[in-house]
């Protein structure tokens, strides 16, 4: 495995663990509270990260060869910067908003768990292979490769384990 397949892991790894500490402590009931009218609960946004991780894996599942690879460094540093960076507000897309799929923030916690440990297994399973020449579509984004959907699902993950310290601080 090469140091950038293992950092891809390590990055992908850290979401869980951001998410799981900014989880500690949230009860049944806080995690159904919104902060205010029109934001998310703690429950919907576990919700949107499962439905986002099984979207962009479709994507990965999607994927085609390329001739050649599709490498764009900009965008690969874009989106480890900005896919963390809560000053910068995100509109989601339709597909991946909260849609009251899971009854429990366990169930959405456990969905998507299982789907991270999926994409984790992919990247080990293709240790070796450049995912930069795998392409696929993700609407918002247009053309991406594998690894830059891999940057995305790392990002995000962390980004919204903020947004629950956030509600938090805004509940408490």
């Amino acid at each position: 495995m090469t140091i950038e397949e293992e950092e891809m892991i390590a990055s992908l790894e850290r979401g869980p663990v951001a998410l799981s500490e900014a989880l500690h402590g949230v009860s049944v009931e806080l995690a159904l509270r919104s902060p205010s009218p029109g934001k998310w609960s703690i429950l919907e946004c576990v919700e949107h990260l499962a439905l986002s991780e099984a979207y962009l894996f479709s994507g990965i599942q999607a994927a085609q060869v390329a001739a050649s690879p599709l490498i764009d460094a900009e965008r690969e540093a874009r989106f480890k910067a900005r896919g963390v960076d809560r000053s910068r507000r995100a509109e989601s897309p339709q597909m991946v908003r909260p849609r009251g799929s899971f009854p429990t923030l366990a169930d959405a916690l456990q969905a998507l768990q299982k789907d991270r440990q999926r994409t984790v297994q992919f990247v080990k399973d293709h240790a070796g292979e450049d995912l930069r020449s795998r392409v696929t579509s993700i609407p918002p984004f247009g053309t991406l490769n594998c690894h830059d959907v891999l940057l995305l699902m790392a990002a995000h993950m962390v980004r919204h384990a903020i947004q629950i310290e956030e509600i938090k601080a805004a509940l408490a």
